[in-house]
């Protein structure tokens, strides 16, 4: 197993007051063809400004940092702090316009790299075994 990855941005997430959107580098432009047929895409992008060595040491938080949550280990979370800075989030698109996805919202700063987007195709067969803690 390789010890290292390499990761580049396909784009950058941009945020002016409700304007939410994905700015994709025009060298990834032929990848948006019939995106625009999909009512929602999942969005994987870095959590750029935790890129320090001791946030990426954490490995248990409150969730929602609420120390009325239990202390859990990251993977059990939506943490920003992780040993790897990969944040995944699905997205409404409202439109898309040459290289830029307009989209609802999202978990995300402004300036975030996006490191991938796929369309997101719901999986039924999970809906109906899914167990959650009671703090979610």
């Amino acid at each position: 197993m390789k010890d290292r990855f390499y990761i580049f941005p396909v784009g950058v997430i941009k945020k002016e007051n409700e304007n939410v959107r994905i700015e994709v580098l025009e060298e990834y432009r032929d990848a948006l063809l019939r995106l625009d047929d999909f009512s929602h895409i999942t969005v994987c992008y870095w959590f750029h400004e935790n890129d320090t060595p001791e946030k990426r040491k954490t490995l248990q938080v409150h969730p929602r940092k609420n120390k009325q949550n239990p202390l859990s280990g990251v993977f059990a979370t939506h943490s920003p702090l992780r040993p790897n800075l990969i944040a995944i989030s699905v997205c409404k698109i409202l439109s898309i316009k040459d290289t830029t996805i307009f989209i609802e919202k999202i978990d995300a700063l402004d300036g975030s790299p996006v490191i991938d987007i796929k369309c997101f195709i719901p999986s039924l067969e999970l809906a109906s075994d899914i167990r959650l803690p009671h703090w979610v």
